[in-house]
């Protein structure tokens, strides 16, 4: 089956003519999502209180599987669910319940929601943080681990792939070797990486944090995003909601501590949707029953963007194959080309008028390919580029 047919609803009602090449920003759902929304739905208003049955000893087991099964994580139950990952961060760090101001390594190319949180915490004192620029691509890894391998930090955070440019860490478990204290948690933010390109977080799931969402790759929608949280790390968090001790509710409490599962759900807040859940769990469910592992949905990508990249002029126009931020040093990136243009906004605008959707990040545009798109598609995008004079 060809992915297109996966995503007949969402293609049929895109307005005529519209080219959708941002997909890494927001990613069209397929159709057995919608149809698990509305199922949800039906099954709500069927059983009201009930639902939350089949939600825990169904939806939540099988949803977990399907992710531990992408990630190459040894089990499942080390998977918890939150409507974002702002939430996770924030849990994380409430496990540091000393006064003292902690150490953080980060990056320069890290998400809004962790930049602008992290330097929140650094104007108020709870965090120091040590950034280290994501450029060079070339030495990122090797600078990156230096830094790491002088110790000293309470917590190490980068992304898997880097918003602002699609680079690929090349090496995860080298970085999370490279932490020479076994206090030190790391935290790795894979919202680019997840059921884009091919993760296996086998060799580090007893040391590091992962955590993703539905919003993009996984092709579900805002309001379900998972953390895997290691055995032992951070077992009872100090910012907690009442589902991490949902198994305990009957519980008088009365002298003694606040009780916790060992698993992922410590990391649980409090009443959530379940319906961005069914949503992931039907969309991740149909790309495995049509065959379309991480690893296929990458070549296809790859090769469109491939395709996109030889249709550009080598140098000297508008939008031209020398702009690509990383650059050929660089073999591996995400599923988004990244290019240092004059006016990424402006070049926004005129291909929002001519009827394709784009994005831009720290002035650079960003072109996202998926797994609905086709050749036909990429040959669209450049022939629309080049009549808007961006080729030169």
């Amino acid at each position: 089956m060809s992915a297109a047919e996966l995503f007949q609803r969402a293609l049929a009602a895109a307005p005529e003519g519209r080219l959708h090449f941002a997909a890494h920003s927001h990613h069209a759902w397929p159709d057995a999502a919608v149809e698990a929304h509305i199922a949800y739905a039906e099954q709500a208003i069927a059983q009201l209180d009930g639902k939350w049955g089949p939600i825990f000893g169904e939806l939540w087991p099988r949803l977990q599987s399907r992710i531990a099964s992408r990630l190459g994580l040894p089990d499942p139950s080390t998977l918890a669910f939150s409507p974002n990952t702002h939430d996770f961060l924030i849990r994380i760090v409430s496990c540091f319940e000393d006064a003292r101001t902690l150490r953080v390594l980060t990056t320069d190319a890290e998400f809004h929601s962790a930049r602008r949180q992290l330097e929140r915490w650094q104007e108020s004192g709870r965090v120091e943080l040590e950034v280290i620029p994501a450029e060079p691509h070339a030495s990122f890894p090797e600078r990156f681990q230096a830094a790491a391998a002088n110790g000293g930090h309470d917590l190490v955070v980068f992304s898997h792939v880097f918003f602002d440019s699609g680079y690929v860490v090349p090496d995860l478990q080298a970085i999370v070797d490279a932490v020479p204290d076994d206090d030190t948690w790391v935290l790795i933010d894979g919202y680019h990486a997840f059921n884009a390109i091919p993760v296996d977080l086998g060799s580090i799931a007893m040391r590091a944090f992962y955590l993703a969402g539905a919003y993009k790759y996984a092709m579900a929608g805002e309001g379900c995003c998972f953390l895997h949280a290691p055995p032992g790390f951070g077992p009872r968090p100090s910012v907690t909601g009442w589902f991490a001790g949902y198994a305990d509710l009957e519980s008088s409490g009365g002298d003694r501590l606040v009780w916790f599962e060992t698993d992922g759900t410590r990391f649980l807040g409090s009443t959530f949707d379940p319906v961005a859940m069914a949503r992931l769990d039907a969309s991740l469910g149909v790309l495995d029953a049509t065959g379309w592992t991480p690893q296929r949905i990458h070549a296809h990508v790859v090769a469109l963007q491939s395709r996109f990249l030889a249709g550009l002029p080598t140098q000297g126009a508008p939008l031209s194959a020398d702009l690509l931020i990383p650059g050929p040093e660089v073999p591996e990136r995400g599923h988004f080309l990244t290019f240092q243009v004059g006016d990424a906004p402006g070049f926004h605008d005129r291909l929002a008028e001519a009827g394709v959707m784009t994005d831009h990040r720290k002035g650079r545009l960003r072109l996202g390919f998926a797994i609905y798109h086709d050749e036909a598609a990429v040959d669209a995008l450049l022939v629309r580029c080049r009549d808007l004079g961006l080729l030169g």
